[in-house]
């Protein structure tokens, strides 16, 4: 690392209407230099880098490159700049090849399979990518996307390169590749920036660390010299303590039982294959895998999202012991049913919350109730919306906003509350703390504990082992739609819990190879 700031902000601010997202921002990122941006939901992480990429401009303030003043008014701007941004959402179209998204929008005239396919290959070459040029977009796994994605902004010649949140769908392996990548990047002299909320990423990655705290520049420090603990400090402004207090259950009861389970694409591709379970109240059932291993279409299949073509999922209802099929029934037949059942999906806005509804109208859509008139009685959501924006520190002007001008994580938040407000008996989360900052996600860690205290069967699908560990009672893990095993949290390894998340694909490929 060297000392020659490759961008250098000055008095950055930037608001939009009465909220200040960032504040006299003075900070810089050097050249050869991974730099990791830290901050709770809302701090102005991602506003800021959207300046750098020209998405925003700054309302006062300068930036500069290489020494230079630069005005970023586009990202076009930006990428004549040799800056590129990964966003945490990917900007490719799906029906494109890999190709054709890593060239659009650049104006040379002509479109050369052979010259891009070779530029591509020894990019890869250069960083150890795997890529199809000529593969759909909608065929890859996340991984691939966002190899396409950094292969982009490469492609076009990025010497800053800026990735925000890019593990967070990830898996540990994927992760370890792409860290790879990053260093050899700095090596190459590139300046990178990092914005993630995992703090042993942090350090394991990072040169230095810049925090931001409302919108403001708090400190940067070099990364040697800190540790999570001091970071987390910083970020809050108070001291936070970084453990989950597991507690044993007690009196637990089969609460949900999925019984040989199968689901099967319109494409014939077996989703679920005989998959087999029993949640129980007052426990913490934890779910591992890697990304696309049927995790989402097992949560949806109990929540009547999702078609079965075999199995059982049956409920026990606490009140009167009745046992419950859930087989075949839609949400709603599932709520008159007497099922007390919470579902935080995986994908916020579409199947959790309407993007462009604001957040009280949000609350309304899990549950509602008329007034004496004929209008609907919006009072108590309201109540609601403004106890989940005080109790979780929703980052918002009100509950008037649309949850689609919300950060990721405060979108979370409000989620995550309204389903444990209804007061469930079986919850139901998909990675709860995905983007959200670590105080944050200790927050969401100790509402999950109470309702398990509160006799709730939880079912937790996350992607951070140790958080696994160190939260849940059983971890079931699942490999291509099966289930390969499952093993007590307070007494499991790490690599015991990647054994089996890799099970199924090595028992595949040996059989393949017999074939």
């Amino acid at each position: 690392m060297n000392n020659v700031a490759a961008v250098e902000l000055v008095n950055v601010t930037k608001t939009f209407g009465s909220v200040v997202a960032n504040k006299n921002v003075n900070m810089d990122v050097r050249k050869g230099e991974i730099l990791a941006i830290l901050g709770e939901n809302g701090s102005g992480k991602t506003t800021l880098m959207n300046m750098l990429s020209g998405i925003y401009h700054p309302d006062e303030g300068q930036i500069y490159i290489d020494g230079k003043e630069a005005v970023i008014s586009s990202p076009k701007d930006a990428f004549a700049y040799k800056i590129g941004m990964i966003h945490q959402h990917f900007k490719l179209v799906d029906v494109f090849t890999a190709a054709e998204n890593i060239v659009l929008g650049i104006d040379d005239g002509k479109f050369d399979p052979k010259g891009i396919s070779k530029k591509v290959e020894e990019i890869s070459a250069r960083y150890g990518f795997e890529i199809d040029p000529t593969k759909k977009i909608y065929e890859m796994a996340v991984s691939e996307k966002q190899t396409v994605e950094i292969v982009k902004v490469l492609y076009r010649g990025a010497d800053i390169l800026i990735l925000d949140e890019p593990t967070a769908v990830l898996t540990p392996q994927e992760t370890r590749k792409l860290f790879a990548v990053l260093r050899q990047m700095r090596e190459d002299g590139k300046a990178v920036i990092i914005i993630t909320h995992k703090l042993h990423e942090v350090l394991s990655i990072s040169d230095r660390v810049a925090i931001l705290r409302k919108g403001e520049h708090i400190a940067t420090v070099n990364t040697a010299e800190t540790d999570e603990t001091e970071l987390t400090e910083l970020m809050v402004g108070q001291k936070v303590a970084l453990n989950i207090e597991r507690d044993e259950p007690q009196g637990s009861v089969d609460r949900l039982t999925v019984s040989h389970v199968n689901c099967v694409s319109r494409e014939g591709v077996k989703l679920l294959d005989d998959v087999s379970f029993t949640a129980k109240s007052g426990e913490i059932l934890g779910i591992a895998g890697i990304a696309g291993s049927g995790q989402r279409e097992l949560l949806e299949a109990i929540a009547g999202l999702q078609h079965l073509d075999g199995g059982e999922i049956t409920y026990v209802n606490p009140k009167n012991g009745e046992v419950v099929n859930l087989r075949d029934k839609n949400p709603k037949q599932i709520k008159e049913l007497g099922v007390r059942l919470s579902f935080v999906p995986e994908d916020r806005l579409g199947m959790g919350l309407v993007g462009n509804m604001d957040i009280t109208d949000n609350m309304m859509l899990r549950s509602y109730r008329r007034g004496k008139s004929m209008f609907l009685d919006r009072k108590r959501p309201k109540n609601l919306a403004d106890e989940i924006i005080k109790s979780l520190q929703v980052v918002t002007p009100g509950t008037s906003t649309p949850v689609r001008r919300l950060s990721g994580g405060n979108v979370q938040k409000v989620l995550v509350g309204r389903e444990i407000s209804s007061a469930p008996s079986v919850l139901m989360v998909a990675y709860p703390v995905r983007g959200l900052d670590i105080n944050s996600s200790y927050t969401i860690y100790n509402l999950l504990n109470t309702q398990k205290r509160n006799g709730v069967a939880v079912i937790f699908v996350g992607e951070d082992l140790d958080v696994l560990m160190e939260l849940c009672d059983r971890i079931m893990v699942i490999g291509s739609g099966r289930i390969t095993g499952t093993v007590d949290g307070r007494s499991c390894t790490k690599e015991e819990i990647g054994y089996l998340m890799t099970k199924t694909e090595k028992a595949e490929n040996e059989e393949g190879g017999k074939g």
